[in-house]
């Protein structure tokens, strides 16, 4: 599937993160730094990372990033899914881009060129506004030399499926990430019950207490799950927090959860 020549342009720049080159720079730079060290046996191959406004849920994704940044030798292709919030579709989209900007300067972007053309269109209209793909970006950015990445966002797609396509394209140079917050808008104490779900089910495979898992992209979770089963990978669950630990009130927050997929 051919990218037209565009750039995709930030959406959220400004809102969900700094605007200013310097300023997200030095953000960036601080969640990295206070995230713990974490060893895991084997190269890291895949990513649960939320996908929040960086103060609420920065300091979480800073753990995965830590530990991409200590990989060695560093991924060159970079697949992230993750789910559409502006508007429901069949299959998986592609935005059509070939290369996104942010504060930080350009990212280079490729299609997925899935086998199954019938699962992937180009929809830039979803893309446009989407925030998360895009607080990806800088994460990589500051931890990574030279990579493209592959963006899709998913819509109503059988996870299984998606797995199965993706899976072909998936090389010792690829890390796959799959962009999702957890639980939304229930009282901390609460959060912290329905979270501890997730907790268990995503590192240890456990398909079917994913059922009860509240994840608004559980679509790609489930699929960098089958994925990682398929391939004999180890997951590891980095870090867990909840907005009312970072940076908002506790009577309704949004949980955010860092899980590591290695092998």
């Amino acid at each position: 599937m051919k990218l037209t020549e565009q750039t995709r342009e930030p959406a959220v720049a400004g809102t969900f993160y700094p605007d200013d080159r310097e300023e997200l720079s030095e953000m960036i730079e601080k969640f990295l730094k206070e995230a713990e060290e974490i060893e895991i046996e084997g190269k890291l191959r895949g990513l649960v990372a939320p996908h929040a406004g960086y103060v609420y849920s920065g300091p979480v994704a800073a753990y995965g990033y830590k530990l991409l940044m200590k990989q060695k030798p560093q991924p060159s292709k970079i697949i992230i899914v993750g789910p559409s919030h502006a508007g429901m579709f069949i299959g998986a989209a592609e935005g059509g881009y070939s290369e996104w900007r942010t504060p930080l300067g350009i990212v280079k972007s490729e299609s997925i060129s899935l086998p199954d053309k019938t699962l992937a269109n180009v929809y830039p209209q979803i893309h446009a506004p989407e925030h998360c793909l895009e607080v990806q970006l800088p994460f990589l950015q500051k931890v990574l030399k030279d990579f493209t990445v592959y963006p899709l966002l998913t819509g109503q797609v059988n996870p299984a499926v998606l797995a199965n396509a993706l899976e072909s394209m998936i090389d010792e140079d690829t890390l796959f990430i799959a962009s999702s917050d957890l639980s939304h808008y229930h009282p901390y104490e609460n959060a912290k019950k329905i979270d501890a779900v997730a907790n268990e089910a995503i590192p240890n495979f456990d398909f079917k207490k994913m059922e009860y898992v509240e994840a608004c992209g559980k679509t790609g979770i489930l699929a960098l799950m089958h994925i990682a089963k398929s391939k004999g990978w180890k997951g590891k669950l980095l870090d867990y927090r909840n907005s009312g630990d970072t940076a908002g009130p506790k009577d309704s927050v949004v949980g955010y959860g860092c899980y590591a997929f290695y092998g």
